[in-house]
């Protein structure tokens, strides 16, 4: 997996100091980024505070568990109707 220069929480941070109204073409270059990446973060992260950010990392781990332990259910209820199905 691709390393990330920042960090979520910071490119929060970036994003709010556009927000402040610091030009974007000064913010790029303070953080050494282009405009088109700026672009794509205001895109994906939109108006999401930290706060937010934390709590949908939250709920996509709760998630990742919940789908794990529903494919685990599955498998098992699969293997006891295959053995249930079978003549002894």
């Amino acid at each position: 997996m691709k390393r990330r220069r920042f960090t979520e929480e910071q490119i929060i941070r970036i994003l709010d100091e556009l927000k402040q109204g610091i030009p974007l073409m000064q913010v790029a270059r303070k953080h050494g980024v282009t405009d088109w990446t700026i672009y794509r973060w205001k895109h994906k992260y939109g108006e999401m505070s930290t706060s937010e950010l934390r709590r949908l990392k939250q709920l996509e781990e709760e998630n990742t568990r919940l789908k794990r332990i529903v494919a685990q259910l599955t498998l098992d209820n699969d293997l006891l109707k295959d053995l249930n199905s079978k003549k002894w």
